[in-house]
C-alpha cells in the first residue's frame, strides 16, 4: 500500500481509505469484514461522516479491536441523527450531543482528522466560519 503524510498534519495515510457509505444497512459481522480486510491491506484511514448510530456502533466495536495507532479516523461535526434519519445541522447544541455520540458509539478518546460537514454554498460557509461552530 502507498502512503502519503496528510498535509502538513505529519498523519501518514493510505493512499486508499474507506468511507462511511459502505457501513451503511450492514451487520456489525459485515463492518468487521470490510475494516478487517482494508487494515490486512494496508488501508487505515476511515472516513465516517454517518450519524446512524448502528453505523457508529458497529465501526467503533469493529475498530476497538485494533491498536488506536493502527488507523486514523476522520470524524464530521455537523452530521446529527433526528428520528431515524441524517440530518445536517449548524445548531451549537445538537452538534455537540451528535460530536459526543460519535466519540462514545466509536470508542474513541480522539478524532485524527476533523470534517465540517456538507459546506456547499457562500451562506453556508459563511454561517460556519462566522458563527458559532467555528468557534
Amino acid at each position: 500500500m502507498e502512503y502519503r503524510i496528510l498535509g502538513r498534519t505529519g498523519i501518514k495515510v493510505s493512499a486508499i481509505g474507506i468511507g462511511g457509505e459502505g457501513f451503511e444497512k450492514k451487520s456489525y459481522e459485515d463492518c468487521e469484514v470490510i475494516i478487517d480486510c482494508a487494515i490486512n491491506e494496508g488501508i487505515n484511514f476511515f472516513n465516517i461522516y454517518n450519524s446512524n448510530p448502528q453505523v457508529r456502533s458497529n465501526v467503533g466495536k469493529a475498530l476497538s479491536k485494533l491498536p488506536r495507532n493502527s488507523f486514523v479516523i476522520e470524524g464530521h461535526l455537523c452530521s446529527s441523527w433526528d428520528k431515524g434519519q441524517y440530518r445536517r445541522t449548524r445548531n451549537l447544541n445538537e452538534v455537540v450531543n451528535a460530536y459526543e455520540d460519535f466519540l462514545t458509539r466509536m470508542k474513541l478518546d480522539y478524532v485524527d482528522v476533523g470534517m465540517i460537514h456538507y459546506v456547499d454554498d457562500q451562506k453556508d460557509f459563511d454561517d460556519v466560519f462566522n458563527g458559532e461552530i467555528i468557534k
